[in-house]
């Protein structure tokens, strides 16, 4: 599974066939701006990135209530990513809410959550268990903590391993794109 980032769009980057294309809601300044963005790429899986709790900028703000008409209405949207779980109720209110037929993927940013991964994936309603692991988020976490350093390598090959022997598809972060032609602050994606 390769997820992209709708930051490519802005470069004609090519895609490779079968990427699923990441819309990451933080960095979207309205939800007409998500519809033009969902209609651009009718024809490409979305995964959907719905940051609750994130403090860092870009910090548009979404509640599920917001996206529930558009989770129905877009059937392109496969996947529905809900940022910093930390335990199973974090997922309540998302899983009643969505529909069937999009896969509903715990985003991982912290030691809380990866000590809590049974109740999490015990709340996943999909058949496919898939989680995200935000490598930065988790390192922030641990320092925040006064954890040791070693606690991240730690924590990830748990995550790893913990993956592997359930067959969860754990979304980890592969290299990052860096230019000089980003002239927007707030406006990521037009």
């Amino acid at each position: 599974m390769i997820i992209a980032s709708q930051n490519l769009s802005n470069y004609d980057i090519p895609v490779p066939k079968n990427t699923i294309f990441r819309i990451n809601l933080a960095w979207i300044n309205s939800i007409q701006e998500l519809i033009e963005l969902l209609v651009k790429h009718e024809k490409e899986e979305i995964f959907l990135d719905l940051p609750i709790g994130r403090t860092k900028p870009p910090n548009n703000k979404y509640s599920i209530n917001d996206l529930i008409p558009i989770l129905s209405e877009y059937k392109n949207i496969k996947y529905l990513a809900i940022s910093n779980v930390n335990s199973k109720n974090d997922l309540k209110i998302s899983e009643k809410n969505i529909p069937s037929n999009v896969i509903l993927v715990p985003k991982i940013e912290s030691l809380q959550g990866i000590e809590n991964i049974d109740e999490i994936i015990s709340e996943i309603p999909s058949e496919e268990k898939i989680i995200m692991l935000d490598h930065d988020d988790l390192y922030s976490s641990i320092i925040k903590s006064n954890e040791p350093h070693e606690k991240f390598k730690e924590s990830i090959q748990f995550l790893i391993n913990y993956c592997n022997k359930k067959n969860i598809n754990l979304l980890r972060t592969i290299g990052v794109i860096f230019g000089t032609e980003e002239k927007r602050t707030t406006d990521y994606v037009r």
